[in-house]
């Protein structure tokens, strides 16, 4: 299969997204592009239509098309298959098949193309593997946003010097107003008295005639100095350093929502956001999450457990403690400490504990104490298995048993979802399902959804038919849940403190959840 460009397009012929993906002039590509919505016989439905040199084959998306230029040499089984998945791909990228979307998102949408086809070849990927590789991490993009934090973080440190110095400067212009208002008010109310009347006006420019003569230097009293405004510092007003200053924030990216000087001196920081678990002075949190990739004809590709053990503690008083972990692992799970735990002390006792037992753990701190992590192809170590079985009914459609089974009882897994992909432009109809269901109509998606799956509901099935489609078109399917039982077998036995080993109080939380679960 050479497959020459692809590209998205109105009904009308309008190309709103192509790309090209062998060499060939800009003028020959526009050229196959225009001829398209010539070739089109209206009044019958086809897939594809020919021409001497080349091959169209083509989707209907609504107001849409998607559209492959191929070589006549190609395999048209290939060429519907590799559609298929170009179809795909867009409702992934677009909230809606309408042109506008279509071209706001079309650097995506490219991006995406290029993962299907590399030199004019289809490359063996899905649908899943598209986006992973498209939303993989850029070492570029890393260190362009550790950049970015450098300059916000330097930004908000400016900021809080100039919020500083403005509010020493308010209040030196304070405390100086304050004492020239006072000496200049002096001053006039001594004027006033003397200027009240004429027999006194007399009196005072007497008295100030013989004061200067006196002293020989002054002849006429000095002008009274009008007293200074209190608004000259005034941190309210437009102040042209500070006005410069935010303009420079709002250029790095920073959001400001109050323009004056006193509201930059006056920023709070905004408080954390606090877990609904009650939680004592020393509190506990394990978490465990799963990445899992199976096959959908059975066998695991990957199993990759993560977990971390942090420690917090708000009370000094307890922050020479040690505590005791119950390890019940049978599937060889790998523990590591954090290097200034007593590796010894773990190995020996499972108790975590400083190297240094005069060293207290950091205070109002999330500390890592310890990790966990499990690898394996083993289908045992699956928690929930999910079997999903497609077959063609007969009427050019399939008819899907799907069923999940819990392996591990011990767990009870919490707002499971199982997301199952469908063909675009269909509507699933489904006869039988346990739990609840919801259908996607704009990412061609049917959400199985079901509350609690334990030991006492630990299987369950679900039967749907869809028109119009194969068995490929069900896969992959994403599952996703939450629990709060560990999945590595460690229990929290207890915290006792170093000096005497006396129990201490304390509160812990565990969570358990998917990163990514598919069955591809």
């Amino acid at each position: 299969m050479v497959l020459i460009a692809s590209a998205v397009c109105t009904k009308a012929g309008k190309t709103i997204v192509s790309r090209q993906f062998v060499e060939m002039s800009k003028a020959r590509i526009e050229g196959l592009l225009a001829a398209f919505p010539k070739l089109m016989t209206s009044g019958k439905q086809h897939t594809f239509v020919e021409t001497d040199s080349v091959r169209y084959v083509y989707q209907p998306m609504e107001k849409l098309y998607m559209l492959l230029i191929t070589t006549k040499a190609s395999n048209i089984l290939e060429d519907l298959e590799t559609l298929r998945l170009f179809s795909k791909v867009i409702p992934e990228y677009c909230r809606s098949l309408e042109e506008k979307e279509i071209v706001d998102n079309a650097f995506n949408l490219i991006f995406a193309f290029d993962e299907i086809v590399a030199l004019g070849y289809r490359e063996s990927v899905n649908l899943s593997q598209i986006k992973t590789f498209v939303e993989m991490d850029s070492h570029e993009e890393k260190v362009y946003l550790a950049v970015r934090q450098t300059q916000e973080r330097e930004a908000k440190q400016r900021m809080r010097e100039r919020a500083k110095e403005l509010q020493r400067a308010r209040l030196e212009s304070q405390k100086k107003g304050l004492g020239m208002g006072r000496s200049s008010g002096g001053y006039t109310t001594g004027s006033s008295e003397g200027f009240g009347n004429s027999g006194g006006g007399m009196s005072s420019s007497s008295g100030m005639s013989g004061m200067s003569m006196g002293m020989g230097e002054i002849t006429k009293p000095a002008p009274a100095k009008p007293a200074p405004s209190r608004n000259a510092l005034k941190l309210g007003g437009k102040n042209r350093d500070v006005d410069t200053f935010v303009d420079q924030l709002k250029s790095e990216g920073q959001q400001v929502t109050n323009l004056t000087p006193a509201a930059v001196a006056s920023q709070i920081v905004k408080p954390k956001v606090v877990s609904d678990v009650h939680t004592e002075a020393v509190h506990l949190k394990m978490e465990d999450k799963l990445t899992i990739r199976t096959g959908k004809d059975g066998g695991v590709q990957q199993f990759e457990l993560s977990g971390m053990l942090t420690l917090r503690i708000t009370d000094e008083k307890f922050g020479r403690i040690r505590v005791h972990l119950e390890n019940a692992d049978q599937r060889g799970i790998q523990l590591q400490t954090h290097p200034n735990v007593d590796k010894e002390l773990f190995r020996n006792r499972h108790q975590i504990g400083l190297k240094n037992p005069a060293k207290p753990f950091p205070l109002n701190t999330d500390v890592g104490v310890l990790k966990w992590r499990l690898q394996t192809t083993d289908e045992s170590a699956l928690p929930l298995t999910i079997n999903c079985w497609p077959s063609e009914n007969g009427e050019g459609g399939c008819d899907v048993n799907i069923e999940y089974e819990l392996e591990h009882t011990r767990l009870e897994l919490r707002d499971v979802s199982i997301s199952i992909p469908l063909p675009m432009n269909s509507t699933p109809s489904v006869a039988e399902c346990e739990g609840d269901y919801t259908h996607d109509s704009r990412k061609h998606v049917l959400h199985w959804n079901l509350p609690v799956v334990d030991a006492s509901n630990k299987a369950g099935s679900m039967e749907f038919s869809v028109p119009a489609s194969i068995p490929a078109d069900f896969f992959p399917l994403e599952v996703s849940f939450v629990s709060k039982n560990p999945y590595a077998d460690l229990k929290l036995h207890d915290v006792v403190m170093v000096d005497d080993e006396n129990s201490v109080k304390f509160s812990s939380e565990t969570l358990l959840y998917t990163e990514r679960y598919e069955i591809v």
